[in-house]
């Protein structure tokens, strides 16, 4: 296969380095969503001048805004377990508890 399906112009850097490794080493520890968000706000971010210019850096917005709002989803019910775990932990509940 030719060189523009391998290795396209818009995925280079001047000094050799190809997005993909970017996007395999920004994203080693990451899972599912995070680690699909991650990936495509490099790749945007690595070729918006050379492919789609405004596009792309909206692109770029959209991704960035749904890992905003998984991270946040995924903060807030940390928190929610840490605080329904204290409140456990600060009551001794007894059967009659759940009779009620």
């Amino acid at each position: 296969m030719s060189e523009t399906i391998h290795h396209p112009n818009h995925y280079q850097s001047s000094n050799g380095i190809e997005c993909w490794a970017a996007i395999a080493a920004a994203t080693e520890d990451l899972t599912g969503a995070e680690a699909f968000d991650t990936g495509n706000i490099i790749k945007y971010a690595w070729r918006w001048k050379k492919k789609n210019g405004v596009e792309d850096l909206k692109k770029i917005i959209e991704y960035t805004n749904h890992l905003i709002s998984l991270s946040q989803t995924t903060i807030d019910a940390k928190s929610e377990k840490i605080t329904a775990s204290d409140t456990l932990k600060s009551k001794h509940i007894t059967i009659s508890d759940f009779l009620k």
